[in-house]
């Protein structure tokens, strides 16, 4: 002890923290030591600060992000009742997506064990696709396309984004003339992304810097084939419930999957947007491809990520349920993304799967 006060070491057992993690939790000023000694640098506390520590400790071990910790501390010096509800609001928060990805789950043990269906239905696809600028940015970059088989959507970036994200679409529109065996749906859209690569390439003229995502449906008439490549996304609202089919391929996203931080952390991450694979700029990027079953009734959603990162998810399922055309729904969420600020463009392309007129 040093003037009544705990060592480091002797404070991390008492309150289960780590120096390690005491030592993290001064530099981000969110638990700062009572005494630092100025020759040494060691650190001190005082043993008021174990309650405190302790809740710091527990927060964590909820997996609340630092920066909400951080809020519940200073809510609690204040009022303890109030500290109590940002708990709770956090955990009701926490609760909510997990339903979310209860229902991912389940929604995949079904595509993975789903018999095809063997009934002589004719579906066919009823789709609109609308792209704007936004708010803020001087120029669209997207390209959002939606045909009677082909459904795209693009997101350009860099000094010729808007010709790269065009040249991207613009080389699987002729998947859109063509019958697709659904047999041969996968490899025929792999193909036709090798083709996107060199158009994009074309475009760029090989800079690094300048190069586009690219998700797209292709309908054979019983099933959508999904090509993916980038953060711009797919969704499927099917039975009132809203499932993400696509995985972004970001650098926050693979963090996210290492456990390395939570999804409300990497919301405010600086390199969000930051992308891990992408057409071309650097060597061929390999898609994701996959395979659905349609159900009449189905509803899909591309879009670029300028409507994901200010319409929340639940909000999106709710505009979606709520607006029976697909031309008003894509109109009403991109204004919904205008309305929250539309600091990027925004493209959507929606598409209902219903059953043939006779």
């Amino acid at each position: 002890m040093d003037d009544g006060l705990l060592t480091i070491g002797t404070f991390a057992k008492a309150c289960r923290l780590s120096p390690k993690a005491l030592r993290l939790y001064d530099e981000l000023e969110l638990l700062r030591p009572a005494r630092v000694d100025p020759g040494t640098g060691y650190r001190y506390y005082a043993v008021e600060q174990l309650e405190q520590a302790r809740l710091v400790a527990w927060l964590r071990r909820l997996g609340m992000p630092l920066a909400r910790i951080r809020e519940v501390c200073e809510t609690y010096a204040l009022d303890s009742g109030a500290a109590a509800r940002e708990i709770r609001a956090y955990w009701a928060r926490v609760e909510a997506d997990t339903a979310v990805r209860r229902d991912l789950a389940a929604f995949l043990v079904d595509q993975l064990t789903e018999t095809p269906r063997k009934d002589t239905t004719m579906l066919e696809l009823r789709y609109f696709a609308h792209s704007d600028r936004g708010r803020v940015r001087p120029e669209n970059q997207d390209t959002a396309y939606a045909g009677t088989r082909l459904l795209a959507v693009a997101d350009g970036f860099g000094a010729a984004g808007a010709p790269a994200s065009s040249a991207a679409v613009e080389a699987l529109r002729f998947l859109d003339t063509e019958e697709v065996p659904a047999g041969n749906v996968l490899n025929l859209l792999e193909d036709a992304v090798r083709g996107a690569t060199e158009a994009v390439r074309d475009v760029t003229r090989g800079a690094d810097d300048i190069g586009t995502t690219l998700t797209a449906l292709l309908w054979t008439g019983s099933r959508l084939a999904l090509v993916h490549i980038g953060d711009s996304r797919a969704y499927l609202l099917r039975d009132g419930g809203l499932f993400r089919i696509t995985h972004d391929h970001t650098m926050v996203q693979s963090l996210i999957d290492e456990g390395r931080l939570t999804p409300e952390e990497a919301a405010a991450h600086p390199q969000r947007s930051l992308l891990l694979k992408a057409l071309p700029p650097t060597a061929p990027a390999t898609p994701d491809l996959r395979l659905h079953d349609a159900h009449p009734g189905d509803r899909y959603l591309l879009c670029s990520d300028g409507l994901p990162t200010v319409v929340p998810d639940d909000r999106i399922r709710t505009l979606l349920t709520s607006t029976p055309a697909p031309d008003e729904a894509a109109r009403t969420l991109v204004a919904e993304a205008n309305k929250a600020g539309g600091p990027d463009n925004v493209s959507c392309v929606v598409a209902d799967v219903v059953e043939a007129a006779a």
